[in-house]
């Protein structure tokens, strides 16, 4: 009888030692870890942060086969929350896509843009919505690989046809 209380209690203590390093792994498991989408902002909303004040604008390609916008564009300093998704006039500079013939070969690329918002709303006929004008008169390329700005990796995708928006 000795022995069999003897081998239970045995085999209790290692069941607890058992359940115990279980529930250990368990717990290392739950640590709060960030996806890589939320890693990334982190490290962009710092860049967002030393952007230098100035008269120009940051502008995210956004390239969808079957839409006629162009892009993002936000102002220095401002998160990427605050963009607007824009009609590009290209009276008197033609966007980069569009100069280079290749439409769409820069979605996603970043560029430092200068001109304006006219004021005035294009309407998209795919979308059926009405986006802000904004008159470009140069660009200079930022990153042709930038940061993530959408927390869908199927954002960029050409042929989608939902719209994004970024975060």
């Amino acid at each position: 009888m000795a022995t069999e209380q003897s081998t239970r209690a045995y085999w209790n203590n290692e069941l607890v030692v058992l359940m115990a390093a279980a529930a250990a792994l368990a717990f290392a498991g739950c640590q709060t870890t960030q996806d890589s989408f939320s890693q990334s902002q982190a490290s962009l909303n710092q860049a967002i942060a030393n952007e230098p004040p100035g008269n120009y604008f940051i502008g995210r390609r956004f390239y969808r086969r079957y839409y006629f916008f162009w892009g993002y564009i936000r102002q220095p300093r401002q998160p990427w929350s605050s963009a607007k998704l824009v009609m590009m006039n290209e009276q008197k500079v033609l966007d980069p896509d569009r100069q280079a013939s290749k439409p769409g070969f820069d979605n996603n690329f970043e560029y430092r843009l200068q001109g304006y918002f006219s004021g005035q709303t294009v309407y998209e006929p795919a979308s059926n919505s009405f986006y802000p004008e904004f008159v470009l008169t140069g660009y200079k390329l930022i990153s042709d690989h930038p940061p993530q700005i959408f927390r869908d990796p199927k954002a960029l995708d050409p042929n989608r046809l939902s719209i994004d928006k970024p975060q």
